[in-house]
């Protein structure tokens, strides 16, 4: 296939990862707001708790989104999927995005593993971006036009 009949797909795959990121960056700050008022055993405006799922929702969504682009762009491209390191980081970022969605609907007073292991998750999943925005650096590059 034409690459530039693509461009459409690579500029989505941009703006729903940066949408990612700053999903990730909200729920960490809803996150931490829900934590403290937690921890000082003070009532939160619930509209805080609604914002958090809300958000963990758009960011399931969202990486859904994406791993469905990168697997068309790739076959569409390519003719195959596995060309980088960049599928295995993708793959695991959107299982570590379930097991936190899976594990944060679990919380509750009689299930006391399902807070600290969504914790977990979600401190891994930032190492996981981190490490899917290099590698997809990385295959951006070999699409941009060379000047």
């Amino acid at each position: 296939m034409d690459l530039p009949s693509f461009i459409w797909l690579w500029r989505m795959a941009a703006w729903s990862m940066g949408f990612a990121l700053s999903a990730y960056f909200l729920l960490g700050i809803s996150g931490g707001w829900l934590l403290s008022r937690r921890l000082l055993k003070d009532r939160q405006p619930p509209w805080v708790r609604s914002l958090h799922i809300v958000t963990g929702i758009t960011l399931v969504t969202l990486v859904l989104l994406l791993l469905s682009i990168g697997i068309v762009g790739t076959l569409g491209e390519y003719g195959s999927l596995g060309h980088s390191p960049h599928l295995i980081a993708g793959i695991t970022v959107v299982l570590l995005v379930a097991l936190s969605a899976w594990s944060g609907s679990r919380i509750h007073p009689t299930r006391p593993w399902a807070r600290p292991l969504h914790w977990s998750v979600n401190g891994t999943l930032g190492l996981g971006f981190a490490i899917v925005t290099l590698t997809g650096w990385q295959v951006v590059q070999k699409y941009l036009p060379v000047s």
